[in-house]
């Protein structure tokens, strides 16, 4: 426990806070900026004795409760709040659960994409968002229950050619995606969403039993892949994967070599769209 890192860390959160941030009347008489002590003591539900002598430097060590409380009272961010566990000396409890929530911005950057199929996959390899292009080269994940979307349920527990749209590194991306779920399960252990995923995996695959019995974590991506389309042939595409650290989310982007016959392919997709998917995928 950093007892003087503790002290100013609360003290600059509780200034930048404003009555009116937390519901309070602001009064006539502050002489300091931000909130008082004793509001941020009630609002934490802890006494104002032992919040100050927090900010003083001399309190006993906080409990989790404690902690869960001045974060909620300060209006703490995730990396805040990691970062006060830390300065507490007491490891941050799990998240609940990976987030399917996409950013705004990462929304209406994948739309004016319109050369590149992109998708933003969760933790658990669930496709949460994706353009045109990438419903096109895939399918239509709109059509599709939240279950059918996720890859690493189809990759695993799907036998026929189109398991994983025909792309050409399916044991890699397999090898893969197990490696990192492993991981995902390890970040969200009380999660029940992850938990039936794995157990569903273990029950339906071999393959993915022999995987998760290695304990590794760590995989190397394939940055290029063919797909095999029903519409219009196999086409080549780089695969570029941004980690979007903040949701624990990647994003995924495809494309194909400016001039090659794949560009090709991938432009008469975008006017091709969904329409004529006709093709079981």
């Amino acid at each position: 426990m950093d007892r003087q890192e503790l002290a100013g860390f609360l003290r600059s959160r509780r200034e930048r806070i404003t009555p009116a941030d937390v519901g309070l009347p602001a009064g006539s008489r502050r002489r300091t900026p931000g909130l008082r002590r004793e509001e941020v003591a009630q609002l934490a539900f802890i006494s104002t004795e032992y919040y100050t002598r927090l900010e003083q430097a001399r309190g006993p060590h906080p409990s989790r409760e404690v902690l869960a409380g001045l974060t909620r009272a300060l209006r703490l961010t995730d990396a805040e709040r990691e970062h006060l566990h830390h300065l507490a000396g007491e490891p941050a409890a799990p998240l609940p659960g990976p987030s399917r929530e996409v950013r705004q911005s990462i929304l209406d950057l994948i739309e004016r994409l319109p050369q590149a199929a992109a998708t933003v996959m969760s933790a658990t390899y669930e496709v949460i968002a994706w353009n045109d292009l990438a419903a096109a080269l895939m399918e239509d994940f709109s059509a599709l229950p939240r279950r059918d979307r996720n890859l690493v349920r189809r990759v695993f527990l799907r036998s026929d050619e189109h398991r994983l749209y025909g792309v050409s590194d399916a044991a890699e991306f397999a090898r893969f995606a197990a490696n990192r779920l492993r991981a995902t399960a390890a970040r969200y252990p009380d999660d029940p969403e992850v938990t039936e995923l794995v157990r569903d995996l273990l029950a339906g695959s071999e393959d993915f039993a022999r995987l998760w019995a290695s304990h590794d974590v760590t995989a190397e991506p394939g940055l290029r892949k063919t797909f095999r389309h029903p519409v219009v042939g196999p086409l080549t595409v780089n695969c570029d994967v941004l980690d979007l650290t903040d949701r624990d989310q990647q994003l995924v982007i495809y494309t194909a070599v400016p001039g090659s016959p794949s560009e090709e392919a991938l432009r008469l997709l975008s006017v091709i769209g969904t329409q004529r998917m006709d093709v079981s995928s």
